[in-house]
């Protein structure tokens, strides 16, 4: 990230990043639509001059990321973006190849398309380009939540790290938060109250600070995710030295990733902006580890009943991409078939039972 980031995707504080994070999203709309109603349209002869039409007939320009996106959704298994731009082939040939791809060689599917309005309210930029189940979490909010939390990121407790363990004043040049269109990563300490540990290097007794990475975007450059560890001291080349117990919670952009952002990452930050989330990443991360393979049903059913186990197993698949293999994963489908639940005592009931599965990871 540090040596990467170009000077406009680098930020002094957390409130400049929300600023510019909440500017996006109020400039920005998401449609669902039928990848049939999708045209790309020929605006002059380099490979980049291209609008896209949605079915109101709107034009969009298209990004450098959702041109990619755009390419893959019309040649599943060939994305041809990079061909495109290495041949510089002429934007109406380009267009005519993708709008034959789109009508003739792919099944009709629902498409998101995430527009955003540019300075001149004239024309969009189409950001981008995903599947019917995408489930969005806007950098916005995740900002939101960190400012809610740790303040602004430059003073105060939670803050970008020092220089050897010793503050510094933020800059550009050694910020540890960055953001762009696609993304946003936050790198932040607590480098004044160490936590104290006897016998830690040779019998003698050392301390940690604490700290954390949190990243997302919002067009699926990558997925929502947090990481919490303890360290030695950050180097003036942002390079993070003695990392110890680092754990992660990592979310993909399923459809249910809204919800697991509100119930699995915001509550870990909650507990580390007051104190040490040791106890609650470490019962993440061995629930992540207890692989369950063929007592899934068995512990299923002795957990939730036994009329339970295939709606568990279906939620799973449906919002993970992926069958149940862990502990975790068994959570992740309680707390998600407890949303769909109208009555109260039963979601209830649901829920803590899931919450109880973290005990049998310890």
């Amino acid at each position: 990230q540090w040596m990467s980031r170009p000077a406009d995707e680098r930020f002094l504080n957390l409130i400049e990043m929300q600023a510019f994070k909440r500017r996006i999203r109020e400039r920005s709309e998401s449609n669902l639509i039928s990848s049939r109603k999708l045209h790309l349209q020929p605006t002059g002869d380099s490979p980049h001059a291209l609008t896209v039409l949605d079915e109101s007939g709107y034009p969009a320009a298209p990004t450098h990321w959702s041109f990619g996106q755009l390419c893959s959704l019309a040649s599943p298994g060939n994305s041809p973006a990079g061909y495109f731009r290495e041949a510089r082939l002429p934007a109406p040939i380009i267009a005519d190849c993708l709008n034959y791809n789109l009508r003739f060689t792919r099944g009709v599917e629902d498409i998101g398309l995430l527009a955003t309005r540019a300075d001149s309210d004239d024309f969009n930029e189409l950001r981008s380009v995903n599947g019917p189940n995408y489930g969005r979490v806007y950098d916005a909010d995740v900002v939101d939540a960190l400012v809610a939390r740790f303040g602004d990121g430059a003073t105060g407790q939670w803050r970008v790290p020092g220089e050897f363990g010793k503050a510094v004043t933020v800059t550009k040049q050694n910020t540890t938060l960055y953001a762009s269109d696609r993304d946003m990563f936050v790198f932040l300490a607590d480098e004044e109250n160490r936590i104290e540990i006897p016998n830690r290097r040779a019998g003698q007794h050392g301390s940690f600070a604490r700290g954390f990475f949190v990243w997302n975007s919002e067009v699926g450059k990558t997925t929502l995710g947090a990481g919490f560890f303890l360290f030695d001291y950050v180097c003036c080349n942002r390079i993070v030295w003695g990392a110890d117990q680092y754990t992660e919670v990592r979310i993909r952009h399923t459809k249910g990733a809204p919800d697991r952002w509100l119930e699995e990452v915001t509550p870990v930050l909650d507990e580390y902006s007051r104190a040490s989330a040791k106890p609650v990443v470490e019962a993440i991360a061995h629930a992540q580890e207890k692989r369950l393979g063929d007592e899934l049903d068995a512990f299923l059913a002795n957990r939730f009943g036994k009329k339970m186990v295939p709606a568990l197993k279906a939620i799973h698949q449906a919002e993970e991409g992926r069958p149940i293999e862990t502990l975790w994963d068994v959570t992740v489908a309680a707390t998600a078939h407890a949303r769909q639940l109208s009555n109260n005592d039963t979601r209830i009931e649901i829920e803590r039972a899931a919450g109880d599965l973290l005990k049998l990871a310890a």
